[in-house]
């Protein structure tokens, strides 16, 4: 059986935006365009975040040879798995479809509590896609 890692990008992370090429690029096997059910918003931050409310979002299936790749995208997500209550964004596994709604695989996704994204002054993107300004 395959021992891949399956990773969800929806904002920085994606293929042509600035995390990637140092995160993701040189490890990554294949990206696949996809989305995943939730919604998306802008943060004034500068980044995006996903909550897992209705809807979808648009993103890439990037897939990995290993986990060994998630602790780097961790702690720049800030995500702390021995402290998930202390984390940015949390990190679970969900349903990945293509862009047809046809499902995929399980991957990881970063996601962001509701009210989190509320405090941060969250813009909803109801297209469900996000790109930096600078990349768009």
């Amino acid at each position: 059986m395959e021992d891949h890692c399956y990773l969800f990008a929806y904002g920085t992370l994606k293929p042509g935006e600035r995390a990637f090429e140092q995160l993701c690029q040189p490890l990554v096997m294949a990206t696949q365009a996809a989305q995943a059910e939730g919604r998306l918003y802008h943060l004034p931050l500068g980044y995006p975040a996903m909550t897992l409310e209705s809807g979808w979002v648009q993103g890439v299936l990037l897939t990995f040879p290993s986990a060994d790749c998630l602790p780097p995208i961790d702690a720049f997500e800030e995500y702390y798995p021995e402290r998930p209550h202390a984390s940015e964004y949390q990190r679970s596994f969900h349903p990945i479809y293509d862009v047809n709604q046809q499902f995929l695989v399980a991957a990881w996704i970063y996601t962001m509590e509701p009210d989190r994204v509320l405090a941060l002054k969250g813009q909803w993107l109801p297209q469900g896609w996000w790109s930096h300004p600078e990349t768009a």
